[in-house]
């Protein structure tokens, strides 16, 4: 009789390896997945202009109405076969309301080169996470409630934001977004690697909101920094 051995992480959760290897693997799988629903919407999104009225206060509401409804749905569905198709929903909306910013971004001359360089910066801190996480034995769910913490500042200060309009205040927020969010990163990927997270649909929304905040924050802070008129 094969017996499955079953390792304790360094949290202490007892899952067997075989299982944390296979929860990683659907994750990268689904995560994968779930970006071409994101380029989908956003590029409807700059093909049709669907998203070019949703501004200040009404912008803030769909994206948050829209974004903590399929957050939602995703909770409720995750063990059971429409989980995926809904987190693929999610995703899709979030790529129509990324395109505001992308078709912004496009204005300027230089800005599909601002796009991919945002993308590779994305990729790249993705990959440095991790491998930090597979490297790093010392327990992090400790970060988890900091992190949180870190999040709804940026939140609020996100939405403050919204309504002053100011450019500093975009450059700050977005420093401290990739600063978060690519901590977020590394802390999502080690709960899965340490038996943590044992849903991979769970874990791919968890890194997913991950990458896309990163991502919206780079592409902001060069859009500032770098965009060029003709």
């Amino acid at each position: 009789m094969n017996e499955q051995v079953t390792t304790l992480g360094t949290a202490g959760y007892g899952v067997s390896q075989q299982e944390r290897n296979r929860v990683l693997r659907n994750t990268y799988w689904l995560l994968a997945l779930s970006l071409l629903p994101t380029v989908l919407g956003a590029w409807l999104g700059v093909a049709t202009g669907i998203t070019r009225s949703l501004t200040g206060f009404t912008g803030l509401l769909v994206f948050m109405g829209g974004a903590f409804g399929f957050m939602y749905a995703i909770e409720k569905t995750k063990h059971s076969a429409a989980g995926v198709p809904v987190l693929l929903g999610f995703t899709f909306f979030m790529g129509l309301m990324l395109s505001r910013m992308i078709g912004m971004i496009l204005g300027f001359s230089n800005g599909t080169q601002l796009i991919m360089t945002a993308f590779a910066g994305t990729a790249g801190i993705f990959f440095v996470m991790a491998m930090l996480a597979t490297v790093i034995k010392r327990d992090l769910s400790g970060m988890g409630k900091f992190l949180f913490v870190g999040a709804l500042v940026l939140m609020v200060g996100g939405i403050i934001n919204v309504f002053v309009g100011s450019s500093a205040g975009m450059m700050a927020i977005s420093m401290l977004a990739i600063g978060i969010f690519s901590a977020y990163m590394l802390y999502d990927l080690k709960q899965i690697i340490d038996g943590g997270e044992t849903n991979y649909i769970s874990a791919t929304l968890a890194l997913y909101l991950d990458l896309f905040n990163v991502f919206q924050s780079l592409l902001a802070l060069l859009g500032i920094m770098g965009g060029e008129r003709d």
